[in-house]
C-alpha cells in the first residue's frame, strides 16, 4: 500500500466508521472537471515542454488531492480546448469539482487550484488525436 492510499477521511459513527481514500477524492475530481465543456482532458504535466494528455481511465492522474478531517483542497492539471476563454472553463471546473466532492464525499472543500497545461486541437477527422501544445 503507497502513501497515497493510506490517506484517507474517516468519520466515525454509532454503526463504524467510513473511510474515503484520496484516490477516491482525485477520481471524483478528475470526472468533475472532464465533464465542463472546454477540457480537452487532463494533463500527466510536462514533459519535455509539451503537456501530455491522458484518457479516460487516468483522471486521478492528472489530480493532487490533500484530504484532512473535514476539509479537502484540490489541484487539478487539465488542456482546455482551442478557442475557449480559459478563466471561464477554468471557473466552471472550480465550482463543479467543489459540488461534486462535496456533495459525494461530505468534504469541504477549501480550495480547487487549476493548472492549465496546454491547449488541445482536435484534428476535423479523428477526434481522439489531440495534439497537445
Amino acid at each position: 500500500m503507497d502513501a497515497k492510499e493510506r490517506t484517507e477521511k474517516t468519520e466515525h459513527n454509532d454503526v463504524g466508521s467510513i473511510r474515503i481514500a484520496d484516490e477516491v477524492v482525485g477520481i471524483i475530481a478528475g470526472l468533475a472537471a472532464t465533464e465542463v465543456s472546454g477540457v480537452a482532458g487532463m494533463s500527466a504535466g510536462l514533459v519535455g515542454g509539451i503537456a501530455e494528455m491522458l484518457g479516460k481511465k487516468n483522471l486521478s492522474k492528472g489530480v493532487k488531492v490533500e484530504v484532512g478531517e473535514r476539509e479537502a483542497a484540490v489541484d487539478l492539471y487539465i488542456i482546455v480546448e482551442y478557442g475557449v476563454r480559459i478563466p471561464d472553463v477554468a471557473l466552471r471546473v472550480q465550482e463543479n469539482v467543489k459540488r461534486g466532492i462535496e456533495s459525494m464525499t461530505g468534504l469541504d472543500v477549501v480550495e480547487v487550484n487549476i493548472h492549465v497545461q496546454g491547449v488541445g486541437f482536435a484534428p476535423e477527422d479523428k477526434e481522439e488525436d489531440i495534439r497537445v501544445r
